[in-house]
């Protein structure tokens, strides 16, 4: 019974520590519009030249006009996706041959303290320059990097093939949870000024990353246990690294227990390198696949408080919290998803409709009133269609390519393949950020969707041809 407990424990931790990171990610998105004001010339009411010159008005405003930061905001997120994409490709590689609790605490401490100079320390300091911010906005992308690939690699030590889709399908809802907190929190917040509620997430993200540093058990062999998880054409335990193990076992409570030998050493595994992980079958299809759709769900993530408060005139903190349902619809979206995909044992199929269904949610949110309750069902139907495939390919279907019959053996791939999938679709999300804010100042939120509808009609066909050549 204990060992159940600590695999509750492991899940909760790692869990709630991607929440508090994708908390304070998202609290970018969410002061977006305070942060624009905050950056260009505010309009003189009849008392300001009493007591406020035009110079002192104008004093350390960045752009002349809404418009122009816009842009930058879009070059924002499109360099910390960049800068993402690369360090998930070499973050994915080190979580593989470094401690997974070592690597996954930097990122997390680290992230928060930039987090914190970026949105509140210049502000106190009324210290604002465009190289600071994208300085900062790479080590802040390149420091989260590490944060995916180690927390999916843990939960892959820990879980089999077995009920894998609906088990990280729930589970993969972390980055959806976060990203709700991260919306209440910079709401309530907010009214003091954006930088308090970079102030409170950051503080909250680096005090994660101490307890992940000190309490984090990142594989059932620190504590001496092998899962009991059987294929159904082995009769191999699916994480045992030996063919034939020479510890002596004792099975108890769903896992081996290993009282190991003193006159034997303890085999390595050996981490497989990063081309062979990109050459492994399903990375490079799915991971191309997915460029396109994190391209579509990370345009959500950055942009949609912004759209509702520009689009409707409604007020930032009611977008912010309206912005949730499109969360909400990608929770359930995954775990459903990912239960339907165990059933059928084939997750390309499930992943397909699902998608192919998103353009029609697409076309009708695109035509969506001015009326918030419409507005949060089209959000949350969305969100089940687009976000609830993206937490699949980047946890399940990730843990899946990771642990594959074709890696022989060579068990330490999981976090180098889940870094090369993630980064492949963070390339693709990076370069769409920036697409958005130019279509969206040069023809219209319309034509965004338009470009959305696009993206998504591409992936189906990719996930399709990728099930027909794997059947």
């Amino acid at each position: 019974m204990i060992f159940q407990k600590v695999l509750v424990c492991v899940c909760l931790c790692v869990f709630c520590h991607y929440v508090l990171l994708h908390a304070s990610r998202k609290t970018f998105s969410n002061v977006k519009v305070s942060i624009s004001a905050q950056w260009t010339p505010s309009v003189q009411n009849a008392s300001s030249p009493a007591f406020s010159p035009g110079e002192t008005w104008e004093e350390n405003k960045l752009f002349a006009d809404n418009g122009e930061a816009t842009l930058f905001l879009g070059a924002l997120d499109t360099i910390f996706l960049f800068s993402y994409a690369v360090g998930l490709y070499i973050s994915g590689v080190i979580g593989d041959r470094l401690n997974l609790r070592y690597v996954l605490s930097a990122g997390l401490c680290g992230s928060a303290v930039v987090e914190f100079l970026f949105g509140t320390l210049t502000e106190w300091l009324h210290f604002y320059n465009v190289y600071f911010y994208c300085s900062l906005w790479v080590l802040n992308g390149l420091l989260q990097s590490a944060v995916w690939p180690c927390v999916v690699a843990v939960m892959g030590n820990w879980f089999g093939k077995s009920g894998r889709g609906f088990v990280f399908g729930l589970w993969s809802a972390c980055a959806s949870v976060g990203n709700i907190l991260g919306a209440f929190l910079a709401s309530s917040v907010l009214k003091y000024g954006y930088e308090y509620a970079f102030l409170v997430t950051s503080v909250v993200q680096f005090a994660g990353g101490v307890v992940v540093f000190f309490g984090l058990l990142t594989s059932p062999k620190e504590v001496g246990l092998i899962p009991v998880e059987r294929d159904p054409d082995s009769q191999q335990p699916l994480m045992s690294d030996d063919e034939e193990p020479d510890e002596d076992v004792v099975c108890d409570g769903g896992y081996y227990s290993i009282q190991q030998r003193d006159e034997e050493p303890v085999s390595q595994t050996k981490a497989i390198g990063f081309f062979q992980a990109f050459c492994l079958p399903g990375v490079l299809p799915y991971s191309l696949a997915y460029a396109c759709l994190k391209l579509v769900n990370y345009s959500f993530f950055f942009w949609l408080p912004f759209y509702l408060s520009n689009n409707f005139s409604w007020k930032e903190a009611q977008a912010d919290r309206l912005s949730v349902w499109y969360d909400v619809g990608g929770i359930i979206g995954g775990t459903v998803q990912g239960l339907i995909s165990d059933f059928l044992g084939k997750r390309a199929p499930v992943l397909s409709v699902s998608l192919l269904l998103a353009m029609g949610a697409l076309v009708g949110y695109s035509h969506s009133p001015n009326d918030q309750a419409i507005n949060g069902v089209l959000l949350a139907v969305t969100g089940f269609l687009i976000g609830g495939p993206s937490n699949m390919i980047s946890s399940a279907i990730s843990a899946d390519l990771g642990r594959q019959e074709a890696l022989q053996g060579s068990q330490e791939a999981l976090a180098t393949v889940t870094g090369i999938v993630d980064g492949t679709g963070s390339i693709g999300a990076a370069g769409g950020q920036y697409l958005v804010s130019l279509i969206e100042s040069k023809l219209g939120w319309m034509w965004v969707f338009y470009f959305f509808i696009l993206m998504v009609k591409f992936f189906p066909g990719l996930l399709i041809l990728l099930y027909l050549l794997s059947s």
